[in-house]
């Protein structure tokens, strides 16, 4: 049986976002998949400047993600792949939620906002870089229609890293 999803809001991050997504990435549940643990503040207001940025240069990024009631669950958007490795060149879209959010269809509702901002914003096709164990992970890009693509080998950990693709 499929279930409505919630009503959610993307806005682009603001500076106090930075210390929200800084708390809500304290718990090592959410961060599994992501080196265990919370980086430090600096990080996550560099990071939320930087989506700043993205969104007035790009028209997206990693935007808060908000629920009905106007309570930061994470964020949810797309941004160009980071890294020197992987998909180079290429928009991802991704993902973070708060522990107590998960299995609520949040994470799904903003992917689908996502992929429709980052269409309009005339991105032709995305990628999604997930972990092999993240199963959440993995359902929401089964969700949204994405498709395993390739498997790369990071280079640092030489552990396996998985990327899904879809063409908008």
């Amino acid at each position: 049986m499929n279930r409505a999803l919630p009503d959610v809001r993307l806005r682009v991050p603001t500076d106090e976002d930075a210390f929200a997504w800084h708390q809500i990435f304290a718990d090592p549940e959410v961060m599994e998949f992501h080196g265990g643990k919370a980086a430090e503040l600096s990080v996550y207001e560099e990071l939320t400047a930087r989506q700043r940025r993205h969104d007035a240069e790009l028209g997206f990024c990693l935007w808060t993600l908000i629920d009905a009631e106007g309570e930061v669950l994470g964020f949810t958007g797309a941004q160009p792949w980071p890294r020197e490795w992987g998909p180079k060149g290429e928009i991802e879209i991704g993902w973070r939620l708060g522990r107590a959010h998960w299995g609520k269809g949040y994470v799904t509702a903003a992917a689908l906002t996502t992929l429709e901002r980052v269409r309009a914003a005339g991105v032709s096709d995305v990628v999604a870089m997930v972990r092999p164990g993240n199963e959440r992970s993995i359902a929401v890009t089964r969700r949204v229609g994405m498709e395993l693509a390739e498997v790369v080998t990071h280079p640092t950990s030489a552990e396996p890293a998985h990327c899904y693709r879809l063409a908008l």
